[in-house]
C-alpha cells in the first residue's frame, strides 16, 4: 500500500516552516505528501521536492481551477486555453517537486454552477482540454487523475461512471480518475461496487471519512472498500484526504462549518494507523 497524506490538513501553500512535518510524516510511516499547487512557481516546489527527498518521501499534487476565466468547460476559447495554460503550470511545478501524478477537479472552479446539467458541448469542451493536458504531462512521464466531485460542489463531473466516460473519451494512457470515498459516498448508488466495472480508468485514490474527518471514525466502509480496490489488483496512491477549520480558504471551498478532529496529529497517526490494518486485513 503506497500511503501519501494530503497536506491540505495543514495549509493550501507548503513552504520551509513545514518543511518538520515530512520528517514527522516519515517517522510515522508514509510513503509521500499530496502537495497542493494553488500558487508558486517550479522553482519554489524544486525545493520542496529537495526537502522531501532528503526527508524519503515521493509527492503527487491536487490542483483546481480557480476561477471561470480558466473553466475548461467554457464555451470561449480562450477561458479554455486559460485552463489548458494553468494545467500545464501545474504539471511544471509538480514536476519539478519531483511528483508523479497531477490529481484534482481541474475543469471548471468549485461552487460555480448553470443551474442545469452539464452539457454534451461541456462535457466535450473539458475532454478537449485534458486531452492536449495528457499529452503536455506524458511528455513529462506524469500522469493525469480527473476527480468527480459531490453536486453541492460541481455540476460537470459527479460521479465515478461518468468521469470513467471522460478518460475514455480522453483516450490517452497517462489520464485516469481520482476515486475519492467521500465523494463517492454522497454520490454513487453502490460505492463499493462502482469500483470493479471502473477499475480500468481509476488511477488514484483518495480514502476521506464521510464528514472530512479521521479515517475510521466515520461510517465510510473501509474493509469493503480496501477489499474491493486490492481484489482488483489496484496498485496506485493511497493519499488520506482530511480538512478542518483552521483554513478559511479551504474550508469555505469544501464547506466545513464545524470540526471534525481534535487535533492534526490524530487525523495523521490515527488515520495512518487505521488505514494500514485495514489493507493488510484486506488481503486475507
Amino acid at each position: 500500500m503506497l500511503l501519501g497524506l494530503n497536506m491540505l490538513l495543514w495549509t493550501p501553500f507548503v513552504t520551509e516552516d513545514h518543511f518538520p512535518l515530512f520528517e514527522r510524516l516519515k517517522k510515522v510511516g508514509y510513503d509521500g505528501v499530496e502537495l497542493p499547487l494553488f500558487e508558486g512557481t517550479p522553482e519554489h516546489y524544486r525545493q520542496i521536492g529537495l526537502a522531501l527527498r532528503d526527508n524519503g518521501l515521493q509527492c503527487t499534487g491536487i490542483a483546481v481551477i480557480p476561477d471561470e476565466a480558466r473553466s475548461c468547460a467554457s464555451s470561449t476559447a480562450a477561458s479554455r486555453q486559460a485552463g489548458l495554460d494553468h494545467i500545464k503550470w501545474a504539471t511544471d511545478c509538480l514536476e519539478a517537486a519531483g511528483g508523479e501524478l497531477l490529481c484534482g477537479p481541474f475543469y471548471h472552479p468549485l461552487g460555480v454552477f448553470s443551474g442545469a446539467p452539464p452539457t454534451r458541448d461541456e462535457i466535450d469542451f473539458v475532454a478537449g482540454v485534458h486531452k492536449e493536458a495528457a499529452v503536455y504531462a506524458g511528455r513529462k512521464k506524469m500522469r493525469l487523475a480527473v476527480e468527480p466531485l459531490n453536486r453541492f460542489e460541481t455540476y460537470i463531473i459527479n460521479t465515478v461512471s461518468s468521469a470513467a466516460e471522460l478518460v475514455r473519451q480522453v483516450a490517452e494512457p497517462n489520464y485516469g480518475l481520482l476515486y475519492d470515498t467521500f465523494h463517492a459516498n454522497i454520490e454513487e448508488k453502490d460505492p463499493v461496487g462502482i469500483i470493479d466495472p471502473c477499475i480500468g480508468q481509476i488511477s488514484h485514490v483518495h480514502l476521506s471519512e464521510n464528514d472530512r474527518g479521521t479515517p475510521g471514525k466515520g461510517h465510510i466502509p473501509w474493509a469493503a472498500t480496501l477489499s474491493a480496490l486490492r481484489s482488483a489488483r489496484y496498485d496506485g496512491w493511497f493519499v488520506i484526504e482530511a480538512f478542518g477549520r483552521a483554513l478559511p480558504q479551504v474550508a469555505a471551498a469544501t464547506r466545513v462549518w464545524r470540526d471534525f478532529f481534535p487535533s492534526e496529529e490524530e487525523v495523521y497517526q490515527q488515520g495512518h494507523d487505521f488505514l494500514r490494518g485495514q489493507w493488510e486485513g484486506s488481503g486475507v
